[in-house]
Order: C-alpha cells, then structure tokens, then sequence
C-alpha cells in the first residue's frame, strides 16, 4: 500500500493538500520493481499551473505506454509547504509513489517561461540533487529541460546534463533504450551522455564552453568532447496524425487554469509576426486530419468526463478545416451538454456564426490582438491586420449582440514613436464608437460597451527576426503605459474604456534571461540562493534582490537588454539549427525596418528554410500541384 510522503497534519495545515497526494484519475501506478526506467516528470511551478500544460500530459502518456518506463510527476510545492519540508528535512516527492525524486533515473523538466528559473533550482535543492550538473554522481538522477526555452538554455545550461531541443514525441525512446543498455553494461553517467550526444536534438552543455570576445559579446561555442556535434538539429514530429497523444489526461482533484479537454488541430503557426519565437520554432506548420481529431475528442470524453472542449494551436483559425471541425463538434456534442470553446479567432461572418452555435444566450468577451496601435506598427512587426480589418470585425461582433471586447497590445516595440503609443487608446476608442455607430439606438436598451485594453512590453526573442533589436528601459516602458492611460482618459468614449498594463520589472529580466549567455548561472543561482523563487507570482517577485545578485556577480543587466546587435554579432544560440535560417531572419528584420509586409506562407512560401523538414504546410501547395 502506497504511503503518503507528507503527514495528514503537514496536509491540513498547507495551502490545496491536494497538490501534493496524486491518486488522481487516469494517474498512472506501476510496480517499481518491474520497470527499467523511472521518469520524474516536473513543470517547476505550481501543481494548477503544470497539471494545464499539454505538452506533459502527451509524454506523461507516451512514457508510460512503454513497458519498461514508469513516468511520475512533479511541481514546485508552494512556499508554505517548501518551509516545512526544509525545517523537517522532508525531501521532494513523486505523486504517483511518493517516493523522493533523488531515487528516480531522470528528472525531466520542462521550460516554458524564463521566470520560472529560479524554480528548476528549488526542485532540484529540494531533491537533495546538487544544482550545478558538475557535482552530481553516479547516484543522481540525469537532468533534462525541454521546452521553448531550451531553444537558448545557456543561462541555465549548467543546471542541466541533457537538453532536449524540438518535440518529445521522437526521440526519448531512443534516449531510454541506450540508458537501459548502457546500465547493464555497467556504464558510467559520463559514457551514457557520450553516448547520447549522438541521438538527433540532443545538447549537451557541459560538452561545450562558450567563448567570449573581448567586448563580452559571445563569440563561439567551443568543443570539449570527441562525441559533440558541432550544430544540433531539433527533433520535429513530422506524422502529426501518428504522434501520441493524451487521450486520458490526468484529472486534477482541484480547479486547474485549464479543466477542459484539449484538442491540438495544428503545431505551427503560417503567420510570421516578427516578434513571435512560438510561430519561428514550430515550423513547419503541420494540420491534425479531422478523422483523427474526432477520434481524439470521443476518448478524451469518455476517459475525463470533461464537460467542455477547447481548439489549441498557435492561430487556430488557420486551421484548413476549422468550419467542419466545429461543425461536427456542436452536431456531436451540444445535446450532450458539453461546451465548445474556441480560442480568439479572426474576427468575421464565419467566425461569429461559429461563435453563435457553440455559445449559449450569454455572450462573454471577444478577444482581438492588433498588438499594435498603429497600421504602420502592425506592418513593422507583420502581424497582419489592418484597421480596417479589425473594424469590420468589431462591427459585426457588436451587430450579433456583443457588447465586450478585450484588446492585446504590446509597448516598446522596434521603431515605436508615441504617435505610434497614442495610437492604441485610439483605436480602443474608435472601436467604442463602432458600437454606437453600428447598433441602432433602439437596439441597445440601455446597453454600454466594454473595451478593455491590455499591454504588455516586448521582449526580443531567440530565432526571431527582432532577436538584433534593443528593449526600451524600464522607465520608458512605464512612461509610455502611462501615456497610453493618460491618452485614454481623454478620449470621447473614455467611460467605456478600461485599461491594465504588465510589470516592468518582470519584462525586464525575462529580456535579459531570454537572449542571455551562461554567465548567467551563477547569477540566477545566488538569486535562488537570497530567497527568489515563483518569480511569475507578483507576490512572490523580488526585483530587489535578482539586482544584488546580478551587481554581486558585476553583470550589467543592460548589456543583454539595451544593446542593438550588428547583424554580424554571434548568439550563444547560433549552434542550434530549427530549419529557419539566420539569413531570413536577417531578412526579415531589414524587412520590419523598411516597413515591408511579408505575406503568410500559404499565400507564398518566403523561404525561410523550414521545408528542410520534408512535409507541412511548405509541401501542401506543391502536392496540390502534383495531384
């Protein structure tokens, strides 16, 4: 019988015990001592926020397809639980056995956010597993981080023995066989990851040292081990029809940020917004087929109980066969009482019918992203959209009875002048007169119309066109949200107008973490070390001391932020290869200088490299072609 690692008067005295005790349905239990391998799968954050994420619950279900692996599961244990466990040197845990994650073979973690760095050094210091990979022993686990921002991990690259770069559902049962083999051949921890070096979309960081030029600019990844490719290729999962899948997801015992039965339709994004690393790292675009999706909606049904489905990709609306998917879904599933929701969606005739036949008689908020004010931004960061676009649109929501609209922008964006900021209450204005211009008075009984207006700052990504630019300060990110709210309240409309802004601080960091180098380390380190941990969490955020730590280690946070790149500088990620190349990257940021709109890539293939792939969206018009 599975004992609990955690005391019932430790429970009852925590924040949601129900984090920390598993049992949950669809959890997978095996006997330990049948298996080979045993996997701690961890999201380093909160138990809400990591049982949300997709991306684990498809490998907690692949890896435990797999006879000989047992998968588990980790989060961060929120602060007042973190206390305890260290006054009573409780070590972290497993869900599913309870057993302490030290005895595991891996610890995977995944990257999704770089403001949950300090949060990998909690689970591993709680796990009683050294931080640096460098102190570890033949008696530690091996330590893994995918996820996006493994696409530059040398800030936290000396954390880790394995970076996973590209999709999951490739190469780990190829990574788990030659662990197997390498035990029984009585291999070292350093034979296997020699080993592993060979495996396709492996890196492995301390099979590298980072040189430097005398300016601090980066200069080259040098090579330390016989056995490390000079360049990595991610790992892509080209038959998206065949991949694995969560068809029965874990079911929380308590409220998640996502409670609802995700369908992935699509991985990729045809757009090409110059500030998104998401639509440049997930290339190609690569479509569910609608048989398959049925398939996948009928089982997560059956195995969750959910009551609501939701459509998830990065522009679902791209979707081929969106209109028939969503008609099949409210034909299959609305006198079953099961909701259908469906993510911001270009805004047209075919969007808001759709919208009128999942939605009940309550009409909630439409979402438009313009990200920026101004056409003349939307055509630098070529999202696009034009106003006259987003007019219609609004127009058309408000016509079908609508009467709140939620608007995503973003400050500080290459080239923005505060023409370009005014622009933004401007257009949440306009769209607030939309509404008067287009219901007849005698319509609105009363109603008024909700514009509220959301920014957050830009922050230049990796392996995007803008990864050269430099970001604005933080006192000019805050002056322009202040003269974006001072704009609003003088608008004509300012009564139906609302306005929030993100915090600078945080934008900050995540801009010096993001395009960052492993220097870093030891920063984030004594960062952790001074108290820092859920650094996503307002309430837990301590600008003040990631500022000791980064003057006590003399790195100037400026240097990685305010810094515009020469398009001849070398990034400490240029070893890694996603199939976009440099040269489009390089020319689309000449592109977003020039204010040139490039077209998406069903509209015509802009070569950007990512067809090196063999299937996906770059192939669709040339079999058409064939056919």
């Amino acid at each position: 019988m599975r004992k609990l690692a955690l005391s019932d008067e430790i429970l009852l005295s925590v924040t949601h015990p129900e984090r920390y005790i598993g049992n949950e349905l669809n959890s997978v239990t095996k006997d330990k001592n049948s298996v080979k391998v045993r996997f701690a799968m961890c999201f380093p954050d909160v138990y809400e926020i990591g049982m949300s994420h997709l991306g684990i619950q498809i490998l907690y279900g692949m890896f435990n397809s797999y006879e000989d692996v047992w998968c588990e599961r980790v989060y961060s244990p929120w602060t007042d639980l973190e206390d305890i466990m260290r006054e009573r040197n409780i070590p972290l845990f497993a869900l599913e056995s309870q057993d302490p994650v030290r005895s595991f073979d891996f610890l995977g973690m995944t990257l999704q956010y770089e403001m949950c760095y300090s949060n990998i050094l909690q689970v591993l210091d709680l796990s009683g597993i050294p931080v640096f990979s460098k102190d570890r022993t033949e008696d530690d686990p091996i330590v893994i981080g995918g996820g996006p921002c493994t696409y530059n991990s040398e800030p936290i690259a000396d954390f880790f023995d394995i970076i996973y770069l590209g999709e999951g559902e490739t190469d780990y049962d190829a990574l788990f066989d030659l662990y197997i083999d390498n035990k029984n051949n009585g291999g070292t921890r350093l034979s296997f990851l020699q080993k592993a070096a060979h495996i396709p979309g492996l890196y492995i960081p301390s099979f590298y040292e980072p040189v430097y030029n005398e300016d601090d600019t980066f200069r080259e990844m040098k090579i330390l081990d016989e056995n490390a490719p000079e360049n990595i290729t991610k790992d892509v999962c080209m038959d998206f029809d065949g991949a694995p899948y969560a068809l029965k997801p874990v079911i929380p015992f308590i409220k998640i940020t996502q409670d609802r039965v995700v369908l992935e339709v699509q991985r990729g994004c045809i757009r090409g917004c110059r500030f998104c690393q998401a639509g440049m790292i997930y290339r190609p675009v690569r479509e569910k087929s609608l048989e398959v999706l049925k398939e996948h909606a009928r089982a997560m049904i059956e195995s969750t109980g959910h009551e609501e489905i939701s459509l998830s990709s990065l522009s679902t609306s791209d979707y081929s066969r969106i209109s028939e998917l969503v008609r099949w879904l409210v034909e299959e599933y609305r006198t079953k009482y099961i909701n259908i929701s469906l993510p911001s969606l270009r805004i047209d005739n075919f969007f808001l019918d759709m919208m009128e036949r999942v939605s009940d008689s309550k009409k909630g908020s439409l979402t438009f992203a313009p990200e920026a004010g101004s056409q003349r931004m939307r055509d630098v960061i070529n999202k696009g959209i034009t106003t006259e676009d987003i007019m219609s649109g609004s127009g058309l929501a408000f016509k079908a009875g609508w009467t709140k609209v939620k608007l995503y922008f973003m400050l500080g964006l290459p080239g923005e002048t505060d023409e370009d900021v005014k622009a933004i209450p401007d257009l949440a204005n306009d769209i607030a007169m939309n509404y008067f211009d287009t219901v007849p008075k005698d319509e609105r009984k009363g109603k008024r119309v909700d514009v509220n207006t959301s920014t957050s700052f830009f922050i230049p990504k990796p392996f995007t066109p803008f990864q050269w630019c430099a970001m604005d300060t933080r006192e000019e990110f805050i002056r322009k949200a202040h003269l974006v709210k001072e704009t609003m309240e003088k608008e004509l409309n300012h009564k139906s107008l609302r306005y929030q802004y993100h915090e600078s601080d945080l934008s900050e960091l995540e801009g010096v973490f993001a395009r960052g180098d492993r220097r870093l380390s030891k920063v984030i380190y004594d960062a952790y070390r001074s108290g820092c941990r859920f650094d996503s969490w307002s309430e837990c955020f301590r600008y003040d001391l990631w500022c000791e730590a980064f003057e006590k280690n003399g790195i100037d946070r400026d240097f990685y932020t305010l810094r515009e790149r020469s398009l001849d500088e070398a990034f400490p990620w240029d070893f890694i290869n996603i199939g976009v190349s440099k040269e489009f990257l390089k020319k689309e940021y000449l592109n977003a200088k020039a204010g040139i709109v490039t077209p998406n890539c069903r509209e015509k293939c802009s070569g950007c490299g990512a067809s090196v792939f063999g299937g996906g969206v770059c192939f669709e018009k040339r079999n058409e072609a064939g056919a």
